[in-house]
């Protein structure tokens, strides 16, 4: 328990509307979105600036009391669960867009912002933020710098650690640091910036973000194509790309996912019936519409080769809304109906195919249901599991064996065993699986000259020997 002392000292700092000690409150701020998991915090703290945070981290770091960043809590590897009690210092006051500065393409933004918040108010001025996580209309910006989040502009665009310039950030002993500088170019000793990127807030608390944008696309066409296999649709991936096309989202979600939220959104904007086994989601986007056109009748033609039922072309914005919203909501719908436990498996894209086909497998051999949707484009496949005995991997041995078995088969393939959602809480356990311990030593030694008490966000990752 903490002492009464220290109490009134953070109540000093953040004011005491900013500071949560009854347990009701606290329940809240004890979970993410990752599986049925809950560690409730001894206390919540929402400072307001980053003298405030820097003034936290000080004490706590004095006190060698435990810290867990949290942003909007939609993290799906547990990463902001605080499973060892302490303190949980809730970003959501840092909610500022700073400055967009339309000369240079760059927004400078607090942490605390929502991302369709940013894009939106970028759109406005006719600059792109490409990263779009399905999360986007919920999840901060600095969750998304906190996890290198990525979504289905990824495959053209690429990822969040692709667009972050500088960041300010508030070290676990109180120090605050600049990591770069708002250039394009920065050769200037170590890549800080980088290191902070998918650190999942165990080395430092950002407290202020600069990104560098693009101009925004005047346009962009959307298709669905239909597949009687789902092997089938996983082929037509990587053909897409070998046959000199990119498109700006390339998403598979298989016929299972693709009831389950067409029901919970009593949408009948896809096809779904017992001759499909998936579909893909193509979207391309540039400044010549008609470019565009003619790029997405050379892929429908392309996709002929591999067994499709039917192409769907959307006519208009609320077509193309209604196709991404279905998209977007794929993972809420199916753990929703049961399909708890989510993977965030990545391969080569040409060997999407092996993966789904060792996925089926692997649900027959241990017993539980499986589906597949996800940033086909980039062979970042999504996999939500049901299983009769857990609804949850963590702590379950029957799950972790099947676990274990379907990332050293990601492995064999040349991928990895989280794309995007971080590694967190979860996923800790199987990282000696694809990689050596000399990578995970050298990752303890970084954490402990950042962090030599081990106060921020410990035990994710990796455990400290």
């Amino acid at each position: 328990m903490l002492a009464k002392e220290l109490i009134v000292a953070f109540t000093n700092i953040v004011g005491k509307e900013n500071i949560l000690i009854q347990k009701e409150d606290l329940i809240e701020y004890g979970h993410d979105e990752t599986e049925t998991i809950q560690h409730t915090p001894e206390i919540v703290l929402k400072p307001g600036n980053t003298n405030q945070i820097s003034s936290i981290m000080a004490l706590c770091n004095q006190h060698q009391i435990i810290v867990t960043p949290r942003g909007a809590g939609t993290g799906l590897s547990g990463g902001a669960i605080p499973h060892l009690g302490g303190i949980v210092l809730s970003l959501e006051k840092l909610n500022k867009i700073i400055r967009i500065d339309e000369q240079n393409l760059q927004v400078i933004t607090e942490p605390g912002v929502i991302t369709e918040v940013l894009q939106n108010a970028l759109k406005a001025k006719g600059l792109f933020y490409p990263p779009d996580p399905s999360s986007k209309g919920s999840c901060f910006i600095g969750g998304n710098i906190a996890e290198n989040s990525g979504g289905p502009k990824a495959v053209k665009y690429g990822v969040v650690k692709d667009y972050v310039l500088n960041l300010e950030v508030v070290l676990p002993n109180g120090t605050i640091v600049e990591t770069g500088a708002n250039v394009l170019k920065n050769a200037t000793g170590y890549n800080l910036t980088q290191l902070m990127i998918g650190s999942e807030g165990t080395l430092g608390i950002v407290t202020k973000i600069t990104l560098k944008l693009i101009p925004l696309p005047k346009y962009d066409v959307l298709m669905l194509a239909s597949f009687k296999h789902l092997q089938k649709a996983s082929e037509a991936v990587s053909a897409i790309f070998r046959a000199g096309f990119t498109p700006s989202g390339l998403e598979l979600v298989e016929i299972d996912a693709l009831k389950i939220v067409s029901k919970m959104m009593d949408s009948h904007a896809i096809p779904v019936h017992d001759d499909i086994a998936a579909h893909l989601l193509i979207e391309l986007d540039g400044n010549h519409k008609e470019i565009l056109l003619q790029e997405m009748e050379a892929i429908a033609l392309l996709l002929e080769k591999f067994e499709i039922e039917d192409i769907f072309f959307a006519e208009d914005e609320a077509q193309k809304n209604e196709l991404w919203k279905l998209r977007r909501r794929v993972a809420e719908a199916v753990k929703l109906d049961g399909y708890t436990i989510e993977e965030d498996t990545v391969v080569p894209r040409a060997f999407l195919p092996d993966l789904i086909v060792g996925v089926k497998k692997l649900a027959q051999q241990y017993g539980f249901k499986a589906v597949c949707y996800g940033h086909a484009g980039d062979g970042n496949l999504h996999i939500r599991i049901k299983d009769p005995n857990t609804t949850t991997s963590y702590n379950s041995p029957h799950m972790q064996t099947a676990l274990s078995n379907l990332f050293l088969l990601v492995k064999q393939l040349g991928g990895t065993i989280s794309g995007e959602h971080g590694i967190g809480l979860v996923q800790k356990k199987y990282m000696p699986l694809v990689m050596q311990e000399a990578n995970l030593q050298i990752m303890r030694s970084i954490k402990k000259t950042f962090d030599p008490n081990n106060i921020l966000n410990p035990g994710k990752i990796f455990d400290m020997h």
